[in-house]
């Protein structure tokens, strides 16, 4: 939905647009950006579904996660031809319906990422005191909750796009005034209060950790400097995709020309390749992912030992570090 936006506030220069090398690119980079993205969260989730089961509240949220971001990558070729045809050449009802997919797993990507953090923080803040409530069940029941606000949050704007100016673009006044609206719209739902909660959970989760440090022995610090590096780099990650769309798309108003939606173009990409960065991170820095990610792909591999969701069941004074390595 954010492309959209872009063809809307920047419609007059991107008639003149012509397809050029750049142009050419940028639409092969965005084919890579679908193609790595899909096989990466499809990995995640059949992995999920075959190896874990669903074990724990953790890999429902991360199921959700890899459906929302896998989901997201569908409307990337729709996109693409619109940004490289200069026109939208799939008819009225297609406009609607890939708005709404992109907006409703753009959120839900987002969404499920802020109650992960928060999910982190609870299990680690006090196991005991929250198990009953991070449950497999209750998992699945948040996440249906959370799709449904994130379809509410984007449905009313995404009916308003239309294709009827040759352009798959929302059908509303041009003024500042609107633009202005829709994208503090946006960034605040779609960035702002899911980057403030992420950051207090995992400000607050690391503080937790450090107090702990004290009382455990050096052989068990491990868990957490895996814990330490993943979250850093996902909050990274999320602000590094995400804050210069935002940023460069307020400032749009004040600057025009080919070579500002040049760099708009490469945003918009880099937002989108935010979806292909959790299997990534997953794999560099979990290593029950690792051996779930084996397991699916050489079947004649020994299978993980015990998955995140056995541990809670098993003991639920741990305090969660093998949990928490399946994701920060």
């Amino acid at each position: 939905m954010e492309v959209d936006i872009q063809n809307w506030t920047r419609a007059d220069e991107r008639a003149d647009f012509r397809v050029d090398a750049f142009g050419a690119t940028t639409a092969v980079l965005y084919l890579v950006v679908c193609v790595a993205g899909l096989a990466g969260n499809c990995l995640v989730a059949a992995a999920i579904l075959k190896v874990d089961k669903m074990s724990s509240a953790a890999t429902v949220y991360i199921f959700n996660l890899a459906l929302a971001d896998g989901l997201f990558m569908v409307g990337l070729p729709f996109i693409v031809s619109q940004n490289f045809l200069n026109r939208w050449p799939f008819g009225e009802a297609a406009c609607k319906a890939v708005t709404v997919l992109d907006g409703l797993n753009q959120f839900t990507s987002v969404y499920c990422l802020t109650v992960m953090s928060v999910d982190r923080y609870l299990a680690l803040a006090d196991p005991l005191r929250f198990a009953s409530w991070r449950t497999p069940r209750r998992a699945k029941a948040v996440s249906a909750l959370m799709w449904l606000c994130s379809l509410l949050t984007i449905l009313p704007m995404a009916l308003r796009f239309s294709a009827e100016g040759g352009l798959c673009v929302p059908d509303l006044p041009s003024d500042d005034g609107w633009r202005l609206g829709v994208l503090s719209y946006t960034f605040v739902l779609g960035f702002a209060l899911p980057f403030a909660v992420m950051s207090a959970c995992y400000a607050a989760l690391l503080l937790t950790l450090r107090r702990r440090r004290r009382r455990e022995a050096p052989e068990d610090r491990r868990p957490e400097r895996q814990l330490t590096k993943m979250v850093v780099a996902v909050v990274v990650a999320f602000a590094a995709c995400w804050l210069p769309f935002y940023a460069v798309n307020f400032c749009s108003a004040r600057h025009e020309g080919p070579a500002f939606a040049r760099v708009f173009e490469l945003l918009v990409l880099l937002s989108y390749s935010w979806s292909c960065a959790n299997p990534i991170l997953y794999a560099c820095f979990s290593d029950t992912f690792r051996r779930y990610f084996r397991a699916l792909l050489c079947p004649g591999a020994k299978a993980p030992p015990g998955t995140p969701g056995d541990t809670e069941r098993q003991n639920p004074n741990v305090t969660e570090v093998q949990d928490v390595n399946v994701l920060a």
